[in-house]
C-alpha cells in the first residue's frame, strides 16, 4: 500500500467521507454547535450544492494546489471526463463528478476547502460533511441574509448552484443532518430523524416481503445484519424511546409472520400450547377469528412469545445493542 497523495485535514467543523469516524464526529458536533446559545434560539441553514453542477476548470485549479503528481492530475481529469450513459446512448461529461466511488467526495472535500475558510473568516458556526452544509446562526432573519450571501459566494468562487429543494432556514430540529436531528429542548439531544426511521422500517418490510416462506430462523439470520449496521451508524443517538418502539414494532411483525405461516387453527392452537399457554386461552386465541396483525401484537402472542423469547433465537435489539455501544465508549 502506498501512502495517500492526499488527505483531508483542514481545520474547522468538517470531515472527509474517508475517515472511519468522520461522519460520527459530525454528528456530535452538530449537538456541540447548536448548544452555544440554546437550541431555542438557534436557527440551522442547511445549503446542498449539486454534485452534477461541478466546473471541472474550477475544480481541478484547487486539486493543482494539493497534488503535483501529473500523472495523478492526467488520472482525476479523465475521470471526470468520464463519459455517461443514459438510455443505452454515451454522452460526454461537461460537468459534474462521477457518483458512488470515493474519488468523488474526496474531490468535493477539495472543492469546498474555500467555503470552509469562508465561514470561518465570517465566524460562522458550521458543520459540513462532504457536500452538505449547516451553518449556525441566532434567527431566522440572519439565516436568510447567510443563505443569500452563501449562495452567491459558490456560484461565483465556485461556480456551483445550490440546490434549492434541499437547502432551507429552519429550527435545528425541524432539520436532519447525516440522518441525525435533535430535540428542542436547551441542552439538544441528537436523535434519529424522522425520514431516516421511515427508510429503515421500509429496509426492513421488503426484507420481511422477500422472506415470505422461510423459517423464522432463516428470517432472523437475514434481519440481522441490517439491524446491527443501522444501530451501529445511529449508535450516538440520546433518545431511546425510538429504538424501543422500532423493537416493539419489530417483534410484532414476527409474530404476525408466525400466525400468517401456521395458517389452521388448530396448528395455531397446537403451537400456542407448546410455547406455554393452557390449551383454553390457546383455542379461543386460535379461534377469535382476528386477523394476522391483529393476533400479532395479542397478549396471547405476547405471553408465548416473549422479548425473551426473541433473544433466545438471536434476534438483535435494537436498544440491547445501543446500551452496550454507550458502556463501550
Amino acid at each position: 500500500m502506498g501512502s495517500p497523495v492526499r488527505e483531508i485535514c483542514t481545520p474547522g467543523s468538517k470531515w472527509g467521507d474517508e475517515y472511519k469516524e468522520s461522519c460520527r464526529l459530525g454528528e456530535a458536533t452538530v449537538s456541540k454547535e447548536t448548544d452555544w446559545q440554546g437550541s431555542a434560539k438557534a436557527t440551522a441553514l442547511r445549503l446542498v450544492p449539486t454534485r452534477h453542477r461541478v466546473n471541472h476548470d474550477v475544480l481541478m485549479a484547487r486539486v493543482v494546489r494539493q497534488v503535483k503528481d501529473k500523472r495523478v492530475l492526467k488520472l482525476i481529469r479523465r475521470y471526470l471526463k468520464a463519459g455517461l450513459m443514459e438510455g443505452g446512448v454515451a454522452s460526454a461529461r461537461t460537468e459534474g463528478t462521477p457518483q458512488g466511488g470515493p474519488l468523488s467526495p474526496l474531490l468535493s472535500n477539495i472543492l469546498l476547502t474555500d467555503l470552509d475558510r469562508e465561514l470561518e473568516r465570517r465566524g460562522h458556526r458550521f458543520c459540513r460533511y462532504a457536500d452538505d452544509c449547516n451553518i449556525y446562526v441566532g434567527s431566522q432573519r440572519s439565516g436568510q441574509r447567510v443563505r443569500a450571501a452563501i449562495t452567491v459566494f459558490l456560484e461565483r468562487r465556485l461556480k456551483l448552484k445550490v440546490n434549492a429543494e434541499k437547502s432551507a432556514v429552519a429550527r435545528p430540529w425541524q432539520r436532519k443532518f447525516l440522518g441525525y436531528s435533535m430535540t428542542w429542548h436547551r441542552q439538544p439531544k441528537l436523535k434519529i430523524a424522522p425520514t431516516s426511521r421511515e427508510r429503515f422500517t421500509e429496509k426492513i418490510r421488503k426484507t420481511l416481503r422477500a422472506a415470505r416462506g422461510r423459517g423464522l430462523q432463516q428470517v432472523i439470520e437475514q434481519l440481522n445484519p441490517l439491524l446491527r449496521g443501522w444501530m451501529a451508524y445511529f449508535r450516538l443517538t440520546e433518545v431511546k424511546g425510538v429504538l424501543e418502539e422500532l423493537d416493539g414494532w419489530l417483534r410484532h411483525k414476527l409474530r404476525t409472520l408466525l400466525w400468517r405461516q401456521w395458517k389452521r387453527n388448530h396448528t395455531r392452537a397446537r403451537n400456542l400450547m407448546r410455547a406455554g399457554l393452557d390449551e383454553q386461552r390457546a383455542w379461543q386465541s386460535a379461534t377469535n377469528g382476528r386477523g394476522p396483525w391483529w393476533n400479532g401484537d395479542a397478549s396471547h402472542m405476547h405471553a408465548a412469545y416473549p422479548k425473551s423469547w426473541f433473544d433466545r433465537m438471536g434476534l438483535v435489539s435494537l436498544l440491547d445493542t445501543q446500551r452496550r455501544f454507550s458502556l463501550v465508549s
